[in-house]
This record gives C-alpha cells, structure tokens and sequence, in this order.
C-alpha cells in the first residue's frame, strides 16, 4: 500500500465545513498556515522514516481549497483498478478535485474505470469519500453513519457499483448531533475494530455492527465518546514496503488512550502518533483524513 497526501498551500478554517463538522474550532492561531504545513511536513517526514511510502502533491494557490490537506474525502482507489470521485457537502471542497491529483494517480499507476458520482451533488446528496465510509476492503464491507455527508442512495449506489455490503447507522455525539464522517468514530484494521459504542443510540444497530465484526472475526477495541472528541476514533492501519502494519494517529488521540487499549491495539500493530494541533484545530480532521490510501497496482 502507498499513501497520498496532499500539501496545503493555504489552509484556515472553513466556514462552509463547520456547519456541520462540529470538531472544527473557529480560534485564532498566529501563522496557522505556516504551522499547518510544518506539521504536514513533519508527519510525512515520520511516515516516510517508519519505510511507509507517501506520494505528496503540493496544492495550488488558486483555486482556494482550505481543506486539500483531506483528500480521501473525494477520491478513493481500489485493488480492483478502479479510481472514485465522491459528491462533497461543501461548494468550496469540490475545487479539491484537481487535474494535477487525478493525472498523477493516471500516470503512476494502472487504472481501469473511474467510478465519478460527482452527479449526486446536482440533487443535493452527498457521499464523502472514505472519511464518510469505513471500508473493510477484505471482506467488502462499507460502514457508513447517516449524516449530511453520507446520503443513503449515493452510499448504497456506491456499494452497488464497487460490490461493496453496505450497512448504513445513526451516531451521534456527546450532544446528541449526527457525526458528520464515520472515520471520527470508527477505524478498520486488518484484524481490529476501533469504535464508540456509545455514538449508537439504537440497540438493534449497535448489534447489528457488532454481529458483522464477529462473522468477521474483528477484536472490538471500544472508545469512549470523549476519546471520539479527541480523535481517537481517526486513525488509519497502513502497510510499509515489508507489508508491515502501523497504525497512524494523533498525539491528542494516543494521549486520550487508556493502557487496556493500547496494550489491545499494539498486538496488531506498533502504533505511530503525530503531533497535528493546528490541522486538527482548524480542520476538524486528523491523520486518518489526510491520508487516501493508493490501492492500485504501479505503471
């Protein structure tokens, strides 16, 4: 597996995002951008010294795209050859599809169809890539909390075309508000489940979640819903070039984890925490977010 990344050339805080991603904080922080991308640059430097290939794509200045550091919210890629472009909730984030993202992808690598339900936005129906979607690529498995950001036709539409099962769920916060990307509350690893319980008022789909994570045979590695405040749920299980796993996180996430579940995620893994206040301030988003995973093979 290889990692995309994308380098913000401007990052600030989205007005249009905040709406209904209630992690972003609307704070004043002196050279912000400055410190987005000494932080981005941090974080692709320890990715790279843990063996982990990462592909960065430096952003363009226009047009302004405050949240390109997020690609895998519009594009996804898969073993099968297959390139996605995903529907956005806001107008601002659509200009994140850039030519220069796509051409590399087309250049580098082998892709047999583009799958573009960019359509969807024309009705007013979102699907947010794999910050919306918890994927479990080897059991073809989609997760999805319902939310502005994950219509239900577009997300069974997808699971249709890419012969994905989807099982679509309500979460919500600690203030009762839908979470806005299944990717704050739950991670997929090849052998675990990090999720918050918690965020699922109905019964029926919590054991429904739990029933799909037996059959599975995922560990169900619970979070409280004050570590999915603190991102605990955003994290990402990445493979280096050994094919060994790490699983990627904040330091404000780590740092929220009690020992029982450290100790139950490092038997998978060894686990890499980078320090991002200023993305995860601003953005709303973590690590996991700013990683879109390349599943495709190498021109």
């Amino acid at each position: 597996m290889e990692i995309l990344m994308v380098r913000p050339y401007q990052f600030y805080f989205n007005q249009q995002t905040a709406a209904n991603n209630f992690f972003q904080s609307n704070i004043n922080i002196e050279n912000a951008n400055e410190l987005a991308i000494a932080e981005f640059d941090a974080m692709v430097e320890s990715l790279r010294a843990h063996q982990i290939k990462v592909n960065v794509i430096q952003d363009t200045k226009d047009p302004s795209t405050p949240d390109s550091i997020f690609p895998n919210n519009w594009v996804s890629t898969h073993a099968s050859g297959t390139l996605c472009l995903y529907p956005m909730y806001a107008e601002n984030r659509r200009a994140e599809r850039k030519s220069s993202v796509i051409e590399f992808l087309q250049s580098n690598y082998k892709i047999e169809n583009l799958l573009d339900i960019t359509h969807f936005e024309k009705e007013g129906k979102f699907l947010e890539g794999t910050g919306s979607m918890v994927l479990d690529h080897q059991n073809k498995i989609a997760y999805g909390c319902l939310s502005e950001r994950l219509d239900k036709e577009a997300f069974t539409y997808w699971c249709d075309k890419m012969q994905f099962k989807p099982i679509s769920f309500k979460a919500v916060d600690d203030k009762a508000q839908p979470i806005y990307h299944t990717n704050v509350m739950m991670c997929m690893g090849d052998q675990f489940v990090v999720i918050c319980l918690d965020s699922i008022p109905n019964e029926k789909e919590k054991q429904m979640l739990l029933d799909s994570f037996e059959q599975t045979n995922k560990e169900v590695i619970e979070i409280s819903q004050d570590q999915l405040n603190h991102f605990a749920g955003n994290m990402l299980q990445v493979f280096d070039i050994a094919e060994k796993p790490h699983l990627i996180m904040s330091e404000q996430a780590y740092s929220r984890l009690h020992a029982a579940q450290l100790k139950s995620l490092e038997k998978y893994n060894p686990l890499l925490p980078i320090s991002i206040p200023t993305i995860e301030a601003l953005g709303g988003g973590s690590t996991r977010c700013m990683m879109a995973e390349i599943h495709l093979i190498n021109k």
